[in-house]
């Protein structure tokens, strides 16, 4: 599938045309002009939940065939299961409606090249140490089977039976399953 085209004129601008932040706004008036109230209501219609890096190589919906209203999107460095991850999917179950969590990791992550080192740098830079972890890893299917058991155990996740987990491949687009190996 080809990308969307990109609003050039309204993203890609010369340097002196006003802040990234500005061309975004105006092309969001571009596109509010042409907007249609779709009617829908917050829960999915799939009722399922995806959870995945914040990779600005993955667009989820395209990925996936998904259409608006169809999930909810859980975006994170690493697509890691934290706790703030586990506090939006408890919403998304309890007060939303969904079954469902699909996990999604993939290639060439830039927390594969990060370490907790990360935190002490910034400590010294900023002089305060940041209260989350990094979450860097190496492996990325232990990291799906670590992410994967996270969601299994939590005790706040009523639905635990339907959780998978995948690694996207950033060069040729393909979902590869991760055995959870429990």
């Amino acid at each position: 599938m080809t990308p969307a085209p990109r609003l050039a004129s309204s993203i890609d601008g010369p340097p002196g045309d006003g802040s990234v932040i500005d061309r975004l706004v105006a092309a969001n008036r571009t596109y509010a002009a042409g907007f249609v109230d779709p009617g829908m209501g917050a829960r999915p219609v799939l009722r399922v939940a995806v959870v995945a890096c914040m990779d600005a190589r993955i667009d989820l919906h395209a990925a996936l065939g998904l259409e608006l209203g169809d999930c909810h999107t859980v975006r994170n460095a690493g697509g890691v299961v934290t706790d703030d991850t586990i506090r939006s999917l408890t919403i998304s179950q309890r007060a939303l409606g969904t079954r469902s969590v699909i996990l999604i990791h993939h290639t060439g992550c830039g927390l594969q090249t990060l370490t907790e080192e990360f935190r002490h740098e910034l400590e010294m830079e900023v002089g305060q140490r940041p209260a989350w972890a990094v979450e860097a890893f190496r492996d990325v299917d232990q990291d799906v089977r670590q992410s994967m058991q996270r969601v299994r155990t939590s005790p706040f996740l009523p639905h635990t039976d339907d959780v998978r987990g995948f690694v996207f491949d950033v060069t040729t687009g393909l979902l590869r399953e991760i055995d959870p190996g429990i």
